[in-house]
């Protein structure tokens, strides 16, 4: 396959962008970076490339095709570029495989990841500890029995041991996870990594994948803990 021409339009601190970020980089593929601010209206020219009313990050030009949406962005580039990231649709075992990754990333986008923006957004120490357990109370419900597999293999999901696409679509949001209920930073329970001991294959499994150099080689976590603070985190 010739070398394509990737454009990623992005900013690396969107979680949804760093999907992208985490699928190119683990695939070894180059690519041009546009940074597009995200505190100001999106200029024309980005607009006329992500036509959406917000003109949101990440896109991605793809030999001048233009694809949108972080994960579709992401599981095209593991489509057009098979690797240990997603296994082909056929045969059926690896249509079962790619249907496990997609259950386990909508549990956790859906169940746990919401608690996660209801510690950040909480007024109080006690809303932010009822986030926390309610994150938790996600993690061990949803998640930690979709881990099951990885008890005496690889680190990653089904046991692998490189990236899946399971953690190119979470990483992001497990840096935020893991790192925000820090003293230094408080964004949300500084309960959270105790409670996180709860949950055993969870914990394996986000630690093995923020310390992965694809995952975290963008990542900036007192920027982004401060930014946050600032942009969400209730005035006092």
């Amino acid at each position: 396959m010739a070398t394509p021409k990737i454009i990623l339009y992005t900013n690396h601190l969107c979680p949804w962008a760093h999907r992208a970020h985490i699928a190119l980089k683990e695939s070894g593929l180059e690519y041009e970076e546009v940074i597009i601010d995200l505190n100001v209206p999106r200029e024309q020219w980005y607009l006329d490339i992500n036509p959406g009313p917000r003109g949101l990050v990440p896109t991605i030009s793809y030999n001048g095709n233009i694809i949108i949406e972080s994960a579709i962005v992401s599981q095209f580039i593991a489509d057009a570029h098979p690797s240990h990231l997603l296994p082909p649709s056929a045969p059926v075992e690896n249509a079962i495989t790619r249907a496990r990754i997609n259950l386990f990333v909508d549990a956790f986008i859906s169940k746990v990841l919401p608690h996660l923006f209801a510690g950040i957004r909480a007024a109080s120490e006690q809303e932010r500890d009822a986030a926390a357990e309610a994150l938790i109370a996600g993690v061990l419900k949803e998640v930690e029995p979709l881990l099951a597999s990885t008890e005496g293999k690889g680190p990653f999901f089904g046991g692998s041991e490189k990236l899946t696409l399971a953690e190119v679509l979470t990483g992001s949001f497990l840096l935020r996870i893991l790192s925000f209920g820090k003293p230094e930073h408080a964004l949300v329970s500084t309960k959270l990594p105790v409670l996180l001991e709860k949950a055993p294959r969870f914990k394996r499994w986000s630690e093995a994948t923020v310390n992965h150099p694809s995952v975290n080689f963008i990542w900036n976590e007192k920027l982004v803990a401060d930014l946050t603070r600032a942009k969400f985190a209730p005035k006092a």
